[in-house]
C-alpha cells in the first residue's frame, strides 16, 4: 500500500468511525417494551425514532441473532453481557407497523419469549410493532365495536370442516332484519385466516371507520387460502381450482344460508394482500358472474385486457407501498381508466410489502366498496 493510499483509507475510516459514532449518540434513550408484547415482559422494545431493541437470556449460547435490522443483511447481532443477557439495537430505525421476526441462537431457529406470536412465513412468528404517525385510524377506540366471530363450514371438495373468521359489523346482532354486502379477505403466503384481525387490525379498522361515517357497514370474511401448500420459490405452480372451489361453492354459499347477506354479485366483493391478490385476481377473472368489486393489495394488477368480455367490475382497487413499484400501480389504473373501468390505484407512503401497506389499502378501500 503506497503513502498515499494508506493516508486516504486512514481518513475514509475515521469518518467512516465519526459518523457510525454520530449515529450512535443520536439513538434517542426513550425506549418503551413493544405493544406486542407478552404481558410483563419489558423487550422486545422500541424507541420515539423506530429503532427496535432487543434483550434475550441464553447464559450458555455462544451466538445470538435477530432477523431484524439490517435490511435483510442478516439482522442484528446480540452481545453477550455478564449476566447471561444478550442485548443488541438494530443498526437503524425500522419501517412503522408490524414485523415479523425471530431469533437466532447457535443456528437453531426461536421465538422471542418476550414477545407475542403470530401465523407468517408458516409458523408462528415473534411480532413487533413500530408505532406509525398513522396509527389512530386502527387503533382500539371508545366506539361501537363489531364482533369476530370463528365458523367452521362444511367442504365436501377437501373432505373436512374448514375454519373462518366472520367479522359482523356493530349493531348487526340488534338490527335482525338488516342485511349486508360482504368482502371475502384474503390473507398472502405464509399466512391463515387469522391474519387479517391479528395483525391487519382489519375490524378496528371497520368499526373506527363505520363511527366516523366513512363507510357502509359490511361483513368481512376471512378463510384459509390454502397457499402454503406451496413452498416459497414454487408460488407461481400454485392451482386455484382447490380454494376457488372451496371459495365459490362452499363457503359463499354457508355464509349467504347462516348470515344476513345480500347475496348477490353487486353486494360481493373480494380482495387479498399478496398471494391472497393473486388468488383474488384469479378467482374474479374465472367467476366475474360472482364478485363486483376486487382488491388486489401488493398481489399485481389488472390490464384492460383481462376484464374485456367479461361482467364489468364496480370498482377495481389496485394498491402497493412506494417501496414496492407504485408505477406498476399507478399505470395499471390509468390504463383501466382509460378502457372505461372504475379504478383506483392507492400507495402507501415509505412503506415496503408489510402490513401498514395493508391496513391503510384496507382503510382507503372500505370507504370505496358497495357504492
Amino acid at each position: 500500500m503506497t503513502l498515499k493510499s494508506l493516508a486516504v483509507f486512514v481518513v475514509a475510516t475515521m469518518i467512516s468511525i465519526s459518523s457510525y459514532s454520530q449515529t450512535a449518540s443520536a439513538i434517542a434513550e426513550d425506549f418503551k417494551p413493544s405493544s406486542l408484547n407478552q404481558p410483563g415482559q419489558e423487550y422486545p422494545q422500541v424507541n420515539s425514532q423506530g429503532y427496535a431493541r432487543f434483550r434475550i437470556y441464553a447464559p450458555k449460547a455462544d451466538s445470538v441473532k435477530v432477523s431484524l435490522g439490517l435490511g435483510g443483511r442478516g439482522g442484528t447481532i446480540l452481545k453477550k453481557g455478564a449476566d447471561g443477557y444478550w442485548t443488541a439495537t438494530t443498526e437503524g430505525p425500522m419501517d412503522e407497523g408490524f414485523h415479523y421476526y425471530n431469533v437466532t441462537i447457535d443456528g437453531g431457529k426461536f421465538n422471542d419469549p418476550g414477545a407475542k406470536n403470530y401465523y407468517g412465513s408458516v409458523r408462528w412468528e415473534s411480532g413487533i410493532e413500530i408505532p406509525a404517525h398513522d396509527q389512530d385510524f386502527y387503533a382500539l377506540k371508545d366506539v361501537p365495536h363489531g364482533n369476530v366471530q370463528q365458523i367452521l363450514f362444511p367442504s365436501k371438495s377437501t373432505g373436512t370442516p374448514r375454519r373462518a373468521f366472520v367479522y359482523t359489523p356493530p349493531g348487526y346482532e340488534k338490527e335482525k332484519s338488516k342485511k349486508y354486502p360482504v368482502l371475502y379477505l384474503q390473507h398472502g403466503w405464509g399466512e391463515d385466516e387469522t391474519a387479517w384481525s391479528n395483525q391487519g387490525h382489519a375490524n378496528l379498522i371497520m368499526d373506527n371507520l363505520i363511527a366516523e361515517g366513512k363507510t357502509k357497514p359490511f361483513i368481512i370474511v376471512m378463510t384459509y387460502g390454502m397457499t402454503n401448500e406451496v413452498k416459497w420459490g414454487k408460488i407461481r405452480d400454485f392451482k386455484i381450482d382447490g380454494f376457488q372451489t372451496v371459495l365459490v361453492d362452499e363457503l359463499i354459499p354457508y355464509v349467504d344460508a347462516n348470515f344476513r347477506t345480500m347475496a348477490n354479485r353487486d353486494n360481493r366483493a373480494m380482495a387479498g394482500l399478496s398471494m391472497g391478490g393473486m388468488e383474488t385476481k384469479a378467482i374474479t377473472l374465472n367467476k366475474p358472474e360472482t364478485f363486483g368489486y376486487y382488491g388486489l393489495l401488493s398481489g399485481g394488477v389488472y390490464a384492460p385486457d383481462d376484464l374485456n368480455g367479461k361482467a364489468k367490475p364496480k370498482l377495481v382497487f389496485i394498491s402497493c407501498g412506494s417501496k414496492e413499484r407504485p408505477d406498476g400501480v399507478n399505470k395499471s389504473a390509468t390504463d383501466l381508466k382509460a378502457a372505461g373501468y372504475n379504478a383506483v390505484a392507492y400507495v402507501s407512503d415509505k412503506t415496503a410489502h408489510e402490513f401498514l401497506t395493508w391496513r391503510r389499502s384496507l382503510h382507503e378501500m372500505a370507504p370505496l366498496l358497495f357504492k
